[in-house]
């Protein structure tokens, strides 16, 4: 497959180191040649320096036989242009485009899109991506990060096991026949740094980070087993209401529980927005760094704090000061994937980066099969994949126990009809039409491809 990536910058480059990596034929296009050069160096990637959007320099990357394009540059009217030329210059059937401003997202607006107006296939928006991820934070706050597969059948967790976990040091063999009801399976460990599938012999030890697959009705009790208190979210304090914090507190409003919350924004003019747009949520104009305001904000109070504002050095000290005033949770949103290790030493709960969930939007756009959903682990490191079976793929009518997955794969959970199991029998059958959730480390995400390719089918 050939593809075109214009923007070669943090989203840009691991689309195409993941795309790269799976032998494709990947180009990419930026005005910055230290980003080409970076990219062509690093990935084995060629590389076309100038606007995406200009019809010499699509033509130069090669768009005359370009499958697929992606455009990911940090501007929204440079991406829509570059669909626009793609479609009506160079005939390319298929285009991803990145928009950020939320007047392109409006609904009543949608028709713009259509392929005889401005042909674009699928829009991602980053803000609305991190929004999500954000409110799942909230919702499952024993957890350092979380995804629903399964049409929210099964649940994706990442915790950190202390030295009050009480299953430490137990074979995870031991764990299956421990608690045989349990519909849950440890998929990932991060260890010392390092993020591997685990064996069934394999143990747990204090500052572990897991990952685990859990069928939704025994969240609950697999956050207990694992020694990992519940507590309900009732009092949130959101830091930043730009489109991000505002996305959150709308969606807070809109839930049936009891949940409150109040945003702190610096601008006045995005604080009045905030307020008029929102009925229940109470709008504090002032900077989320003052020990007053937090005080005022009564952050000793507060079950979380949701620092969102667009400089990750600002969400890292609130969140780190809201925390020591008394804040239970603090989570905070984190473009800088170098920053990352930083969490825990700080004592901050949970991260956001959006380049993760953007990343993972792409990738469920352009993965070969019947790919319905797929979410990005930590930076790149691995990918959940959930996917349909189809009557002609490797893994169809094969029992599990006849199939070589790779070392870094294991099955999170299987989907027979209506029935969601999640610890599946050797002697269980793969069908036409069942649907697959697996966990698979990076360098085998290529094989886990091949596995579920059938043909090409982007959207």
């Amino acid at each position: 497959m050939r593809v075109i990536i214009c923007g070669a910058g943090q989203v840009g480059w691991q689309i195409a180191r993941h795309l790269s990596g799976e032998r494709n034929d990947v180009t990419v296009v930026d005005s910055n040649p230290e980003l080409v050069r970076r990219a062509s160096d690093m990935l084995d990637v060629q590389g076309t320096v100038g606007f995406a959007s200009h019809p010499d320099v699509l033509e130069a990357a090669g768009a005359r036989d370009c499958d697929l394009i992606i455009a990911a540059t940090h501007s929204d009217e440079v991406n829509m242009v570059t669909c626009q030329v793609a479609q009506s210059v160079f005939g390319i059937t298929r285009k991803i485009a990145r928009l950020r401003s939320q007047s392109y997202l409006n609904p009543e607006y949608r028709d713009i899109y259509r392929r005889d107006q401005l042909p674009i296939d699928v829009i991602i928006s980053p803000e609305r991506e991190v929004a999500e991820a954000a409110l799942r934070r909230l919702l499952a706050p024993a957890t350092f990060d979380t995804e629903s597969f399964m049409e929210d059948e099964l649940r994706l967790m990442g915790i950190v096991l202390h030295d009050d976990c009480p299953v430490l040091s137990t074979p995870l063999r031991q764990l299956t026949d421990l608690f045989s009801t349990l519909r849950a399976i440890v998929v990932g460990v991060r260890r010392e740094g390092r993020l591997f599938a685990p064996e069934p012999n394999d143990q747990l030890f204090s500052g572990d980070q897991i990952y685990i697959c859990s069928h939704r009705d025994d969240v609950s009790r697999t956050l207990e087993i694992f020694g990992k208190n519940v507590h309900k979210q009732e009092r949130i304090l959101i830091i930043g209401g730009g489109n991000v914090g505002l996305a959150v507190a709308k969606k807070l409003e809109a839930r049936s529980d009891r949940t409150r919350a109040k945003i702190i924004e610096m601008s006045r003019e995005r604080a009045e927005k905030a307020a008029d747009s929102l009925e229940r949520t109470i709008v504090l104009h002032g900077d989320g760094m003052s020990q007053e305001l937090l005080e005022e904000a009564n952050v000793a109070s507060t079950d979380a704090v949701l620092a969102v504002t667009d400089d990750d050095k600002t969400n890292l000290l609130v969140a780190v000061r809201a925390k020591q005033a008394g804040c239970k949770m603090a989570i905070t949103l984190v473009n800088d994937p170098t920053l990352i290790p930083m969490m825990e030493p700080l004592g901050i709960d949970a991260q956001i980066n959006p380049r993760a969930t953007t990343v993972s939007s792409i990738l469920r756009h352009i993965r070969h099969g019947r790919v319905r959903q797929i979410y990005s682990i930590g930076d790149a490191e691995a990918e959940v994949i959930e996917a349909q079976i189809l009557g002609t793929s490797p893994l169809s009518g094969k029992l599990l126990r006849d199939i070589d997955f790779p070392e870094g794969v294991l099955m999170g959970g299987l989907k027979k009809g209506e029935k969601v199991v999640v610890r599946p029998r050797a002697d269980t059958r793969i069908e036409e039409g069942d649907v697959i959730v697996l966990f698979a480390l990076a360098d085998d995400v290529a094989e886990v491809e091949r596995l579920l390719q059938v043909s090409i089918d982007y959207f």
